[in-house]
């Protein structure tokens, strides 16, 4: 009991110290946005960087045609024992791996998904500058319980929906936030922290193992 005392204390200070400064101040403030927010780069430069960065973070990047994600994903499943996968309803066909089988969703609970242990999405978009694909529960993406509780997940990301820099990512998911109010997931490489003992531990909070088929 005396260590939540000392802790809530501690956060009633912090929030009083900010209730302090932000007091009287003007509801709108203008924000300066004197930093860079779009990229002069080749579109063929910005993917290879977004491959370059997404491979740093223990992830595997493969580039296809158009005509391939389903080979070259049941390439990947086989190669890891995969014969499962759930996926959004509306994954498009073409994605769909050979020779596994795709379980569409329709409300699995978090012990059902743990069991399958393997999911195929695709993305919002992707950030070359950080290595980061983006999920917004949009179009062949699904709700948030479907990429954090498999062990698995392959993404497909198209190479025109990669953009170079943060700011011109929050430029394009503004209306997803701002209008719709969905929630956005950043993944940056399999889930890992080393929060534990200063000890890196994969797969705490999402899946650990990550596979992205860029297309195009």
């Amino acid at each position: 009991m005396v260590e939540v005392a000392a802790v809530t204390a501690a956060r009633e200070e912090i929030l009083g110290r900010v209730r302090s400064a932000l007091a009287g101040a003007p509801a709108e403030v203008e924000v300066p946005r004197a930093y860079r927010r779009s990229s002069d780069d080749p579109d063929a430069v910005v993917v290879e960087r977004f491959s370059a960065r997404v491979s740093e973070y223990r992830a595997t990047v493969r580039r296809v045609e158009r005509g391939s994600v389903a080979a070259a994903a049941g390439e990947l499943c086989r190669a890891r024992g995969l014969l499962r996968l759930v996926a959004p309803a509306d994954l498009p066909a073409e994605w769909r791996p050979e020779g596994v089988e795709v379980v569409s969703d329709d409300g699995f609970s978090p012990a059902e998904l743990d069991e399958i242990g393997a999911v195929l999405t695709g993305c919002a978009l992707g950030i070359a500058e950080t290595g980061t694909f983006v999920l917004d529960g949009g179009t062949a993406q699904g709700r948030r319980a479907i990429t954090l509780v498999p062990d698995y997940h392959l993404c497909v990301i198209e190479a025109r929906q990669i953009v170079a820099g943060v700011p011109e990512a929050f430029e394009q998911l503004a209306p997803t936030i701002r209008d719709e109010r969905r929630p956005v997931t950043l993944v940056s490489g399999p889930s890992a922290t080393s929060d534990i003992e200063l000890t890196r531990v994969e797969g705490v909070h999402g899946p650990r193992t990550l596979d992205v088929l860029v297309v195009g």
